[in-house]
């Protein structure tokens, strides 16, 4: 295979910022790589004129790496799914708007968001309070960033468990071409889904939202069993998916283009990924890498 998009969650901080995530990324060996705008538990953020983008973007060039892998992830707290609370929903949609200016700066051209939780409200008003929120979001952003809703393994009052929500959703935003999906392989194991027979799943995939929707892969393996619905990562070939399940993924055809990011847990407050990835490229499960932390 000529191509293999694949990196990490990278932090981003003072004081080199993006600069120092985009090191940081090479140095795990990373392609491509997401990172957060600012602490994912909140919506603080500094202006962008201060976080070393054109310094990071000059690295990118210099090694080789190609910026429109890079990935943006919108914070948890977002939630344009509640319906019932006008101050979270208004928060949410100015968020976000400002967000896309943000990731534009970045020169960055996917940013992945939870879609929402309807949190009583029911399913399809959920629902309806994405398409509406996306809409509005959407509305007067001239940018070509465009949004990936991620899929979610249905703990509480999640929305996008099923590709059908998810699906739902993208079909009642005006503009369509700005909005896609991008697939975590824990949430999608969580919420039920049969990851062994990856051409059955992406043809259903396919069948329901189209291929030409999914914009982004989470790579994480699960502590829990198929349908638990708990979401919890678990390091990439130590979890119940297992690891030939997700080698299958990064190493797939139909997946040749899409960037695969691992979100998967710090061992002794330490990054994994440079492991993970020398593993999940070279398709050879080392059963005592953890220890090398």
């Amino acid at each position: 295979m000529d191509k293999l998009y694949l990196g990490s969650h990278v932090n981003m901080g003072a004081p080199d910022y993006y600069l120092g995530t985009v090191k940081a990324a090479l140095d795990m060996g990373e392609n491509c790589f997401m990172f957060y705008t600012g602490a994912p538990q909140n919506t603080i953020r500094k202006p962008t004129n201060l976080l070393k983008i054109d310094e990071g973007r000059a690295l990118l060039k210099n090694s080789g790496l190609d910026e429109s892998k890079i990935v943006i992830h919108a914070p948890y707290i977002v939630n344009l799914g509640n319906v019932t609370n006008s101050k979270t929903r208004e928060l949410a949609i100015s968020f976000l708007k400002e967000e896309l200016k943000r990731v534009n700066a970045f020169h960055v051209k996917t940013l992945v968001l939870h879609p929402g939780s309807h949190v009583g409200a029911g399913i399809d008003a959920g629902i309806q309070g994405i398409i509406d929120g996306l809409n509005e979001v959407l509305k007067d952003d001239q940018s070509d960033v465009k949004i990936a809703l991620e899929t979610m393994a249905g703990k509480g009052s999640e929305i996008g468990a099923k590709f059908e929500e998810l699906a739902k959703i993208i079909n009642g935003v005006i503009k369509k071409d700005r909005v896609g999906v991008c697939l975590d392989t824990c949430h999608i194991s969580d919420a039920g889904y049969d990851l062994s027979n990856l051409n059955k799943l992406l043809d259903e995939f396919d069948r329901v939202i189209g291929l030409d929707k999914l914009l982004v892969i989470h790579i994480n393996d699960s502590i829990n069993s198929r349908g638990a619905h708990k979401d919890r990562h678990a390091n990439i070939g130590v979890g119940l998916i297992g690891f030939n399940v997700l080698v299958n993924f990064v190493h797939h055809p139909r997946l040749v283009e899409i960037p695969k990011i691992l979100e998967t847990p710090w061992i002794n407050e330490k990054p994994p990924y440079a492991e993970e990835i020398k593993m999940l490229k070279s398709k050879q499960f080392d059963a005592n890498w953890a220890y090398k932390f």
